[in-house]
């Protein structure tokens, strides 16, 4: 498949169904004969690494790119995303993240320094009932559905009628918006846990600025 595979293992594998996919939307492109899908990682979130994907020209590739043919489509990975990339998978999602693309990549960026959690008031007890109702949902229904790329949701905290939760995640493309994510895991839970009618996202206290869980104010 690849003229430059490091240690004679694939950058990037993509199933039959994903390049049927990304031809067909090749296909509306301007001079499509011309382009490659070039598949890069531009940062990370929740431990796992993010993705750019885009059409550009096979041409514009450096001597170091890793290039492969697959079912007529050139795909790219710039040389600075190879050692991040290798062995990944491309492939059309089917779980609750349903729509665009997912990456499989068996390598995980380093851990960065943890700040440590801001909290008010003393940690959160997960040990109750609804707490525990919530946990088996993730554990059972969301978290094995969405790891194939990387993704895991944790509870954070149960507070009156809401649940706080940590996502993380490895996906890529368009079809996988924030809130389809939210929409997806807060129907399951709502449907198992009825005492729960708001979920709440504090994923971004992984950057260290936010409170690893703010309850909410009285």
């Amino acid at each position: 498949m690849t003229e430059n595979d490091p240690d004679g293992e694939p950058v990037l594998s993509v199933t039959d169904a994903a390049v049927a996919k990304v031809l067909q939307l090749l296909a509306d492109e301007n001079d499509p004969e011309s382009l490659a899908l070039w598949v890069e990682v531009n940062g990370t979130t929740g431990g796992a690494y993010n993705y750019d994907m885009y059409f550009q020209a096979a041409n514009d590739a450096a001597p170091n790119d890793w290039t492969g043919v697959q079912g007529g489509l050139t795909i790219i990975v710039p040389i600075d995303s190879v050692p991040k990339m290798v062995g990944s998978v491309l492939d059309l999602s089917r779980d609750l993240l349903a729509g665009g693309m997912s990456i499989r990549n068996p390598n995980s960026p380093p851990a960065p320094p943890r700040a440590s959690p801001t909290m008010t008031g003393p940690p959160p007890d997960l040990s109750g009932d609804v707490a525990q109702r919530v946990i088996q949902v993730l554990e059972r229904q969301i978290n094995p559905s969405i790891a194939a790329h990387g993704g895991r949701a944790d509870l954070v905290a149960v507070e009156d009628d809401s649940a706080y939760l940590r996502l993380s995640g490895g996906c890529a493309g368009c079809g996988m918006a924030a809130v389809t994510l939210s929409q997806g895991i807060e129907v399951a839970i709502k449907e198992a846990v009825p005492e729960i009618a708001k979920i709440i996202d504090v994923t971004d206290h992984a950057a260290g600025t936010n409170p690893y869980y703010e309850p909410a104010k009285k």
